[in-house]
């Protein structure tokens, strides 16, 4: 595919920091309330949803390809010591908060889930929602986490697998449809 440009709403905002202006790829979605600042890294058709904010200020934040952060997720770093590297086709859920780590692709973190400095979540792994992946944790492959501090509780049924790997596909299509709604 031929690159596009992003969808940016207009009440969305993308803001310098240290001289550092975030780079989005093609066909990213950014709704409205959406703010994204400094050094970031937004890979082709992720999506940021309405209220999110995504803060590169004092460490980078790298998201990968189809990845979508949905409403009021905040992504934010440590200073010198933690940055956040999110991987191709990740859900984060509503609410959710993601600093200073690390999610592989294709995991799923649930809404209102804290992912904080240090951790790992490991490639196509949930994180279920309210769970807190406490610093420096590690969540193996394709597994279910769930609590406060997260557990494996088991590891993920086929259709589970099944609906984390899916997740990623159904929002690049609403990103689409929110788009051409907007008329972006």
């Amino acid at each position: 595919m031929a690159s596009q440009p992003p969808w940016i709403s207009p009440d969305a905002r993308v803001l310098p920091f240290r001289g550092i202006l975030p780079s989005l790829g093609s066909r990213v979605f950014l709704a409205a309330g959406a703010v994204v600042i400094g050094d970031v890294v937004l890979g082709d058709e992720s999506s940021v949803w309405y209220n999110t904010v995504i803060r590169g200020d004092v460490h980078r934040i790298r998201i990968g390809a189809r990845t979508n952060l949905q409403d009021s997720v905040t992504v934010h770093v440590t200073a010198k010591t933690h940055p956040t590297t999110i991987g191709d086709g990740v859900t984060i859920g509503h609410g959710a908060i993601i600093h200073g780590c690390t999610l592989e692709d294709g995991c799923l973190v649930g809404m209102g889930a804290r992912v904080l400095d240090g951790a790992v979540v490991g490639a196509g792994a949930f994180i279920g929602a309210g769970a807190v992946v406490s610093p420096n944790t590690q969540i193996p492959p394709g597994v279910l986490a769930l609590g406060a501090p997260a557990r494996v509780v088991r590891p993920l049924r086929p259709e589970d697998a099944a609906q984390v790997a899916a997740a990623a596909g159904l929002y690049v299509g609403y990103a689409e449809e929110h788009a051409k709604e907007q008329g972006l």
